[in-house]
């Protein structure tokens, strides 16, 4: 596939994976950084001027709260929250180096451990011994436990005193399937992006009334074959879903920068100024 595909109700428009000029991610791009790569994300959490913290977020149904990673930006006026809903990897570092710049962006930031009291002794992702292991925990979320999850961070998030009560979903591959099925909940959250995340059944989609954001490398045919069938029913449905595909990039861009001979990081430069502007425009 020569280029990504852009999708927005009923449009199909070929175009260039890097932003040129008029495109809606470059005004954003000169106010904002980018998203550590999983080899630096470290350094930056370590580094950050912005407040981050762990704090316990209450389930409804009761049992172990979850261990929720939040940051906050710095301003003066009341800022949107954004949920930033991990790979099937757990709350890594590189998933809170993420919320981190959204917070950079303007934003406040709410990454949950989806795992939490589900590892040894209750704990989550830090509890656990192998990557393999927090894979599994993952899997092993029900929809419903999701769902829970989710709505439990949009409750704490509205409520908090810097918010401006406004709400949106991030994912990514795991986390972006979640965001993309979270675009259905009653009431639907300001906006959803997903970053190379499958996309939901049917019922979900019919359901569907949040703004969605795709972005999917265009070598990632997994995950892609679900995209162009969900993207007829929401164009049948007149919802706002807009999909693109960056040529040369595989799955797991934003994470993994340095690979693919320079697409993944071209992909990255080109969809994250792109989320904050859709970010922006749904959550001011």
């Amino acid at each position: 596939m020569r280029g990504w595909w852009f999708v927005a109700a009923a449009t199909i428009v070929l175009s260039s994976a890097v932003p040129v000029p008029g495109d809606a991610a470059t005004p954003a791009a000169k106010g904002s950084g980018l998203p550590a790569s999983q080899d630096s994300a470290a350094r930056v959490l370590e580094t950050s001027p912005r407040h981050g913290e762990f704090v316990d977020v209450a389930l409804p149904s009761g049992g172990t709260p979850i261990r929720t990673w939040v940051v906050y930006p710095q301003r003066k006026d009341k800022a949107g929250v954004v949920i930033v809903i991990q790979e099937i990897f757990g709350l890594s570092d590189w998933i809170r180096a993420v919320a981190d710049q959204l917070a950079a962006d303007g934003f406040i930031a709410i990454a949950p451990d989806m795992i939490s009291g589900f590892g040894p002794g209750g704990g989550g992702t830090d509890s656990v011994a192998s990557r393999d292991e927090v894979v599994k925990l993952t899997r092993e979320l029900t929809p419903e436990m999701v769902r829970e999850r989710i709505d439990a961070m949009r409750g704490y998030g509205v409520k908090l005193p810097a918010a401006n009560g406004k709400v949106a979903t991030i994912g990514f591959c795991w986390g972006g399937a979640r965001s993309f099925a979270y675009a259905a909940a009653d009431p639907p959250p300001a906006a959803a992006v997903v970053y190379y995340g499958s996309a939901p059944d049917s019922a979900t989609l019919l359901a569907v009334r949040a703004p969605v954001l795709g972005n999917f490398g265009s070598d990632d045919a997994r995950v892609n074959a679900t995209i162009e069938p969900a993207a007829a029913i929401l164009k049948k449905l007149g919802r706002n879903f807009e999909a693109h595909y960056y040529e040369g990039a595989g799955h797991g861009f934003l994470r993994q920068q340095a690979e693919r001979e320079g697409a993944n990081l071209k992909a990255t430069q080109s969809a994250w100024p792109r989320t904050i502007a859709f970010l922006k425009k749904h959550l001011k």
